[in-house]
């Protein structure tokens, strides 16, 4: 069962989803009865909520969302936050750890950890030399 808590001060789209009055404990997605969705529900109900959430930020039109943008999203910050794969893997559900592993990609903040750990070793206290290159930042700054 998949449970989301919504804090006020998250995001700006996050707060379409803040519906009153609701106890921050208690479920977003439940159906008349306040039971929990299934799927299909779960997906109607996310529609309606994207839709809504679009009026106020309109940068989410041209973006899919979807429960599986919210499982992918967990996964990876999971990976970031540095949980063995093994463990995402359970908690997916997934049959096969190459299946979690897609998860495991480079985000750009871990290249730019990466960079900076390598650019730190032979520069010593000063910017690295790929932060001064303004061609690289400029592309860095357009992904």
């Amino acid at each position: 069962m998949l449970r989301v808590t919504v804090a006020a001060d998250s995001h700006p789209a996050l707060t379409v989803l803040q519906r009153a009055p609701r106890q921050p404990d208690q479920r977003i997605f439940v159906n008349r009865y306040g039971e929990p969705l299934g799927a299909a529900g779960v997906r109607f109900k996310l529609g309606l909520y994207v839709q809504r959430a679009r009026k106020k930020v309109p940068s989410l039109s041209a973006k899919h969302v979807s429960p599986h943008t919210f499982r992918h999203t967990a996964a990876v910050h999971l990976v970031t936050a540095g949980v063995d794969v093994t463990v995402i893997r359970s908690w997916l559900g997934h049959a096969h750890l190459d299946t979690t592993n897609h998860y495991a990609r480079a985000t750009i903040e871990t290249k730019r950890k990466a960079l900076e750990k390598v650019a730190g070793s032979s520069n010593l206290g000063g910017v690295p030399r790929w932060k001064r290159d303004t061609e690289l930042m400029a592309w860095l700054d357009s992904l």
